[in-house]
C-alpha cells in the first residue's frame, strides 16, 4: 500500500456485511431516525419496497465515491426530490428535515467511519497518511448532496472531535430501536431469505457497531464474539483483496452501470 490511498480503493463489495450496522449508526440519530421511521415516500421504505432502497442506497454511494461530477449532480437532483417530502409534521416527537445539511452532515460522517471500520476489519490498520488521505477523498460521502466543502472536518483530527460531539446526540428510543432491529435481523426481508440468513446479520451487524450504539440497541457482545468476529472479517477480507478490482468493487460498479444506463435511457435515477 502506498500513501496515495484513497476511498475507492477501500471500497470493498464485501464490506456490505457493515451496511446494517452503519443504518444504525445513522438512524441514532433522533432526526435522521424519525424521518426515515415517519417518512411519507413510500417508495422509498424499506419494508414496503426493499430492493428498490437498497438499490437506491447503493448507487448513491456508488456516484459519490466512483461516479463523474455531472452523475452527482444528476443523481442529487433526484435524491433532492425525494427528501424535500421528509419533513416532521406537528405530531413529531423530533424536528426533522431531510434537506438540513446538518443531518446529512451525520449520515455522511457515519458513512465514511464505516469505511474507515470495515477496511480495518477486513485489511488491517491504516497507517497515518493512508488514514488522512482516504480521510481527504471521502468529503465526497457529504458533498455529493447537501454538506458544503467548509462544513467537512478538515482534517482526520477535526473529525474525531465532531464524531465525539455526535455520539453525544446519539439516542435511540423503543420506536425507532423496532424498525432498526428489523434492520439487523432481515426483517424486512422475504422469509426465503431471511429464515437462513438473519442470525448470521445480526451478528455481523453487531460487530460492526461500535459499543455506544451496541448499548442503544440492547445487542449483547462479548470477547469471545469478538474473536469470532475478527477471524471472520480477516479471513473475508484476505479473499477481497486478493480478487480482481472489478470484484472486490462489485457490486458499487453494478449500480454505477445500472445509474449510467438509467441517464442514458431516461429513466428515474430513483
Amino acid at each position: 500500500m502506498t500513501t496515495q490511498l484513497r476511498l475507492d480503493d477501500a471500497m470493498l463489495g464485501a464490506g456490505l456485511l457493515a451496511g446494517g450496522a452503519n443504518v444504525i449508526m445513522q438512524l441514532a440519530h433522533p432526526g435522521v431516525g424519525y424521518g426515515v421511521v415517519e417518512s411519507r415516500v413510500e417508495s422509498g421504505r424499506l419494508h414496503d419496497h426493499p430492493v428498490k432502497r437498497t438499490r437506491t442506497t447503493l448507487t448513491y454511494l456508488a456516484v459519490a465515491v466512483l461516479g463523474t461530477d455531472e452523475e452527482k449532480k444528476a443523481y442529487r437532483r433526484a435524491v433532492n426530490r425525494q427528501h424535500a417530502q421528509v419533513r416532521s409534521t406537528e405530531s413529531s416527537p423530533v424536528k426533522y428535515n431531510a434537506m438540513d445539511p446538518e443531518l446529512q452532515l451525520w449520515v455522511a460522517a457515519c458513512l465514511y467511519r464505516g469505511f474507515e471500520d470495515i477496511y480495518q476489519a477486513m485489511v488491517g490498520p491504516l497507517d497515518p497518511d493512508e488514514r488522512e488521505e482516504v480521510y481527504r477523498s471521502s468529503a465526497t460521502l457529504g458533498t455529493a448532496l447537501q454538506v458544503r466543502e467548509d462544513m467537512w472536518p478538515p482534517t482526520r483530527a477535526a473529525f474525531e472531535e465532531y464524531w465525539k460531539q455526535g455520539l453525544e446526540k446519539v439516542s435511540i428510543d423503543d420506536t425507532v430501536r423496532e424498525h432498526l432491529y428489523d434492520v439487523a435481523t432481515l426483517g424486512f426481508a422475504h422469509p426465503l431469505v431471511r429464515k437462513p440468513l438473519w442470525r448470521f446479520n445480526r451478528f455481523v451487524t453487531t460487530g460492526f457497531l461500535p459499543p455506544l450504539f451496541r448499548e442503544q440497541m440492547r445487542l449483547p457482545w462479548s470477547p469471545g464474539r469478538q474473536r469470532v468476529f475478527d477471524r471472520l472479517m480477516r479471513g473475508i477480507g484476505f479473499v477481497a483483496t486478493r480478487s480482481p478490482r472489478v470484484l472486490r468493487e462489485f457490486p458499487y460498479n453494478a449500480y454505477l452501470w445500472d445509474l449510467r444506463r438509467r441517464i442514458t435511457t431516461g429513466r428515474p435515477l430513483v
